[in-house]
C-alpha cells in the first residue's frame, strides 16, 4: 500500500487513541494507583481488543460483530464491574503501603480488564468498522498490507498507551508523603470507577 494511505491511516488511528475515553482514563489511574509496571498488562489488553476489531474489519467480519453485539455487552459490562472492583482497592488501600498496588493483582486479571474495555467500547468498533474502511481500501487488503496496518497498529497504540502509563506513574512518583498518596490513591479510584461508567453509559 502507498505511503499516503499509510500515514493517513497513522494519524487517524493515533488520533483516536490519543482522544482520551475509557481506555485512556483506566491506564490513567491503573499507573496512578500501582505505578507503570501496574498498568503495562492493561495497555497489552487494550491493544488485543484493538486487534480483534481490525481483524474483524479487514476480514469483512463486521456483520459477525453485528450479530454477536448481545455478547459484547457482557463482556462491557462484565469488564465495568472488575474497574469497580480496582476502584474499590484503590479507595480502600493504605496509604504508603505497596505504593498503593493492590495486594495479589494478577497482570492477567489486568490484561482481561483492559481487553474486555476495549470490546465493549464504542468508540474502538466505530472506527475500525465504520472509520476505518474509509481510510483503507480494504478491497485491496493484502498479506503484505496487513502486516504493514498491524504492525502500525501495534506500535502507535503502545507508544501512545505506555506514554500515559509513563506520565501518570512518573506524576505519582512526585508525591512521597503518606497524605499525598493517600490522595493519589483516591484519585486514582475515582477515575478507575468514571472509566467503568464511561464503558457502561456509552452506547
Amino acid at each position: 500500500m502507498d505511503i499516503f494511505t499509510l500515514a493517513a491511516f497513522t494519524v487517524a488511528y493515533a488520533i483516536a487513541v490519543l482522544v482520551p475515553g475509557p481506555g485512556v482514563a483506566a491506564v490513567v489511574a491503573r499507573a496512578l494507583g500501582g505505578g507503570f509496571k501496574g498498568a503495562f498488562p492493561m495497555v497489552l489488553g487494550i491493544l488485543a481488543g484493538d486487534l480483534v476489531y481490525f481483524v474483524f474489519a479487514v476480514f469483512g467480519l463486521a456483520a459477525i460483530a453485528h450479530w454477536f453485539g448481545p455478547i459484547f455487552v457482557i463482556v462491557r459490562w462484565a469488564g465495568a464491574a472488575y474497574l469497580l472492583y480496582i476502584a474499590w482497592k484503590f479507595w480502600t488501600a493504605k496509604p504508603g503501603a505497596e505504593q498503593m498496588k493492590p495486594k495479589n493483582e494478577d497482570p492477567w486479571r489486568t490484561f482481561l480488564a483492559g481487553f474486555s474495555l476495549t470490546m465493549g467500547n464504542p468508540k474502538t468498533i466505530v472506527f475500525y468498522l465504520a472509520i476505518l474502511p474509509t481510510v483503507i481500501p480494504l478491497d485491496q487488503m493484502n498479506p503484505v498490507t496487513f502486516i504493514e496496518l498491524t504492525a502500525i497498529v501495534v506500535v502507535v497504540l503502545l507508544l501512545i498507551g505506555c506514554g500515559y502509563a509513563w506520565l501518570a506513574s512518573a506524576a505519582r512518583e512526585m508525591f512521597k508523603s503518606e497524605k499525598a498518596l493517600g490522595r493519589l490513591n483516591k484519585t486514582a479510584g475515582a477515575m478507575m470507577a468514571t472509566a467503568a461508567g464511561l464503558v457502561v453509559l456509552q452506547h
